[in-house]
């Protein structure tokens, strides 16, 4: 996601296996007030890479901050684990990311098998011979006073995903059987599933999670109030995956906030809404995710 003009930034990361580069300098305590782009990518920690490239990108705009000669953007960036999908030398590379930033528009999201959700999963409480496609996913509410808040996400998690709105699993740990919704929260609370984090990767594609989302907003934040919407959009993270933030996963959310409307804007309000898009969002993801060999998707278990 780019953000030319300078955004002020927060990130909260929860989860035990994180990938990412540059966080420290979101903390309200650092220095460094604005970002010029963040970026999402695929790769495990090869696709940190990606971020290089998008500086690449910017710097060839003039955007960044001005150090004598030379322009300095600020890419704050993360990554989830989708090596064992595919052909794990095939990764994002430098390339990748000035290429992603050079193609980037502010029209309509693509969702689904794209970017860094292209090798992104779901339900692998079991390992992945039971798990689904996941993928990008995006949602937007906008007030009619103008406020907006929107999230973008690449869902790639260990557990399920919920449809907060009814209940019920979207996609997630399929039956023995490969036709159905096994349902990871009645298989843990009725004792079927009882599997310990193991780290031996090709039995039980531990630490090959996380879920990468960003929340933006046109209001104006100082850094410790978009820290606090990040943290507050972890709740629709977790309305949205069960179980959400395990040893396995490496959860992040950064938060952009603009500052086109200079408000006021209630802090509570737009964290509230931050969590409401996040979790749509992530439902959209696995909606608009196609199947490929293995995983199949939401759509091919109707």
């Amino acid at each position: 996601m780019l953000a030319e003009k300078g955004a002020t930034a927060g990130v909260d990361v929860r989860g035990s296996a994180p990938g990412t580069r540059e966080t420290d300098l979101l903390a309200p305590t650092a220095s460094v007030e604005e970002v010029h782009a963040i970026v999402l990518s695929g790769g495990s920690a090869y696709g940190l890479d990606a971020a290089s490239g998008v500086m690449r990108y910017l710097e060839q705009q003039g955007v960044g901050f001005k150090f004598g000669g030379a322009v300095i953007p600020i890419v704050p960036g993360a990554i989830l684990f989708d090596l064992g999908v595919g052909d794990a030398k095939i990764r994002p590379t430098a390339e990748c990311g000035y290429l992603a930033a050079k193609a980037a528009t502010d029209g309509p999201v693509v969702e689904g098998n794209v970017g860094a959700g292209a090798g992104a999963t779901v339900g692998k409480m079991d390992g992945r011979d039971r798990a689904m496609k996941g993928g990008i996913g995006s949602a937007a509410i906008t007030l009619p006073n103008g406020l907006i808040v929107a999230a973008l996400v690449a869902v790639n998690a260990r557990g399920d995903v919920i449809d907060p709105s009814t209940g019920q699993v979207v996609a997630g740990m399929r039956t023995e059987d490969g036709k159905g919704l096994a349902d990871v929260r009645r298989q843990l609370k009725s004792g079927q599933l009882d599997l310990p984090l193991r780290l031996d990767l090709p039995l039980r594609g531990a630490l090959q999670h996380t879920t990468l989302g960003i929340v933006a907003t046109n209001a104006a934040l100082t850094k410790t109030q978009a820290t606090r919407v990040a943290q507050m959009a972890h709740d629709g993270l977790a309305r949205a995956i069960s179980p959400a933030h395990t040893s396995a996963d490496g959860d992040a959310i950064f938060a952009l906030a603009t500052g086109v409307r200079k408000g006021p804007d209630d802090l509570d309000t737009i964290g509230t809404l931050a969590a409401e898009a996040m979790a749509e969002a992530i439902v959209r993801a696995v909606r608009a995710a196609t199947g490929i060999p293995g995983y199949p998707a939401a759509r091919d278990l109707r």
